[in-house]
């Protein structure tokens, strides 16, 4: 979000984008909370600890410090920490991995909504529907084969589409030694709209969630999201 990207994508495009401001120093920090507004299948306004475009934060009990008044005995939210790979092809774990890691999709969609102030509806790129072929919760026994579709998924302009199937490893119950190499949730065939991955070995109820991203082919390229909670039991 530096200004060379700004002064291309947004603040060129007509006089809404003419509007934005020149960076100085450091961005706002109000967007996080306006992107989990935004419908793409991703976020749920009521689970901030389930991740988004804005970040994920989690139920925390300040420890006693010195300077306070009294005890802080009331949880607030605050950020947490992902782990994702950059575009240096390096691993990084941080609380700013929860918003960078869906970087290039929130800047494409601002980007096309810039568009939609200039560009006839035909000259535009719009968002397409990632839908599932199956519930969002989904149960399974340890050892099943957990089917997982999108084949539903559809878009307006009819642009061609390309799927991503990721275990979000930070979310639910179920807890992995390695969650840099997935191990040992791999999620076969993870760039088709069909995709399957074998319920790991728990000894209790344990949830994950499967993260599928769908990206259409328009310029800029849309993604748009759906989530599956599987409860795998024993």
């Amino acid at each position: 979000m530096d200004n060379p990207w700004l002064d291309q994508h947004v603040r060129a495009k007509g006089p809404l984008g003419a509007l934005y401001p020149m960076t100085k120093f450091l961005m706002e920090g109000d967007t996080p909370s306006f992107l989990y507004l935004i419908e793409n299948g991703l976020g749920d306004a009521e689970r901030p600890d389930w991740g988004s475009w804005g970040g994920r934060y989690e139920l925390y009990t300040p420890r006693p410090r010195k300077w306070h008044i009294e005890a802080e005995s009331r949880p607030i939210w605050t950020d947490t920490e992902d782990e994702a790979m950059g575009l240096d092809g390096n691993w990084h774990t941080g609380n700013k991995v929860t918003i960078w890691r869906w970087r290039e999709a929130y800047q494409n969609d601002f980007a096309a909504r810039l568009d939609w102030t200039i560009k006839p509806h035909a000259e535009a790129n719009h968002p397409l529907v990632a839908k599932l072929s199956h519930a969002n919760r989904v149960r399974a026994r340890s050892g099943e084969r957990v089917a997982l579709s999108a084949e539903g998924s559809t878009d307006p302009d009819g642009n061609a589409l390309r799927y991503s199937w990721f275990y979000y490893g930070e979310l639910g119950t179920f807890v992995i030694s390695n969650s840099r190499t997935g191990a040992p949730v791999k999620i076969e065939d993870s760039d088709q709209a069909p995709a399957w991955f074998t319920a790991p070995k728990v000894s209790k109820p344990e949830t994950m969630h499967i993260i599928l991203a769908v990206t259409d082919s328009g310029t800029p390229a849309l993604t748009r999201y759906q989530r599956v909670v599987v409860t795998v039991y024993p």
